[in-house]
C-alpha cells in the first residue's frame, strides 16, 4: 500500500512514504538543479581527447564550492569522489581516474549539487572528438527515451507509464534498457521514494500525484542489458562490454504535467546530432 505524505511535515529520512512538495520546495529544486545545469554546461567545452576524469572532478567540487554548494556524492555511502564518470561500456558509477579520455570515447558525467539543502541531479553524455555513427545512435536513442519518459508525467499517470514509454521505444530501437538501476526520489534527500524503473507496464506501479519530485535516468546499451559491478563495488559494466548511455532530469509532477528542474540554460543537454 502506497501512502503519500506532506513533505513539510515528514521526517527527513526515508520512511517508505511518497512525499508531496510545495510550491516553495520547487523553487529550491530549480535553484539546485539550474546549478547543477551550470555545471554541466562548463563542462560542454572542457570534455576532449587528453583530459582525465580525475581533473573532471576537481574542477565540479571548485565550481560547487565557487557557487556555495556541495557535492552530493562525495562521502556518500563511502564514495571519494565529487562527481561520477562512466566512459564507453560503464553504464554508471563510474570513478574518476587519472587515464586520458581518447578520442572516440563517450562519457557520461553525473552531477548533484546540495543547494541549501536541495539536491540537483543531473547527468548528460559527451562525445569525446569524432564519434562512429554507432555510438550516436546510441545517444540520439538514450536522450529520445528520457524524454518519452517525461512526456509520461502528468497526475493521475503511473510511475510504469513512464517506465512503458522508455523501454516500448528503445526495445524498437534494436537496443536495451538496463533494469538493475532506476531513477529515484529526490528532495531534501539524495535518494527516496518512489524508484522510477525504466521499464514496465501502462497502468501499474505507483500513482504520480502533484508535488512529487523524482529523477528520470535510463541506461540503453547497445548491446544486451545485463551488468555486473566492478571490485571496488561502485562501477557497474555491461556484462558484454557494449558501449552504455545515459541522460539524467530532475522532475517535479505539477497539476497539469510537470516541471523539469535541470534544463540546460544554454541548450546543451541533448546530444549535438540533435541540437536544434
Amino acid at each position: 500500500m502506497v501512502t503519500y505524505v506532506d513533505a513539510a511535515t515528514a521526517p527527513l529520512k526515508n520512511t517508505g512514504q511518497v512525499r508531496l512538495y510545495d510550491a516553495e520546495a520547487f523553487v529550491g529544486m530549480h535553484k539546485a538543479g539550474r546549478l547543477a545545469a551550470l555545471c554541466l554546461d562548463e563542462l560542454h567545452d572542457m570534455v576532449k581527447p587528453g583530459i582525465t576524469t580525475a581533473e573532471i572532478d576537481r574542477f565540479v567540487y571548485a565550481f560547487g564550492l565557487d557557487h556555495g554548494a556541495l557535492p552530493a556524492t562525495l562521502h556518500y555511502r563511502g564514495y571519494r569522489y565529487s562527481v561520477c564518470t562512466s566512459i564507453n561500456h560503464v553504464v554508471c558509477h563510474g570513478q574518476p581516474n587519472d587515464k586520458p579520455l581518447r578520442e572516440g570515447d563517450i562519457v557520461n558525467i553525473d552531477v548533484t549539487y546540495i543547494v541549501d539543502g536541495w539536491h540537483g541531479d543531473s547527468s548528460r553524455m559527451y562525445p569525446v572528438g569524432e564519434l562512429r555513427r554507432s555510438a550516436e545512435r546510441l545517444l540520439e536513442v538514450t536522450w529520445e527515451s528520457l524524454m518519452r519518459g517525461i512526456a509520461a508525467v502528468k497526475p493521475g499517470a503511473t510511475t510504469g507509464d513512464i517506465g512503458h514509454a522508455i523501454q516500448s521505444y528503445v526495445e524498437a530501437e534494436r537496443c536495451s534498457v538496463v533494469q538493475d538501476f532506476c531513477g529515484h526520489g529526490v528532495g531534501r534527500l539524495f535518494h527516496d521514494v518512489p524508484n522510477i524503473l525504466h521499464y514496465g507496464r501502462r497502468g501499474e506501479g505507483i500513482e504520480l500525484k502533484p508535488g512529487m519530485i523524482f529523477t528520470i535516468e535510463p541506461m540503453v546499451n547497445l548491446g544486451r542489458p545485463q551488468v555486473k559491478i566492478l571490485s571496488d563495488g561502485w562501477t557497474a559494466v555491461t556484462r558484454d562490454r557494449s558501449l552504455s548511455a545515459q541522460y539524467e532530469h530532475a522532475v517535479g509532477v505539477t497539476e497539469t504535467g510537470c516541471e523539469v528542474f535541470t534544463l540546460s540554460p544554454r541548450n546543451l543537454d541533448r546530444p549535438a546530432t540533435l541540437a536544434a
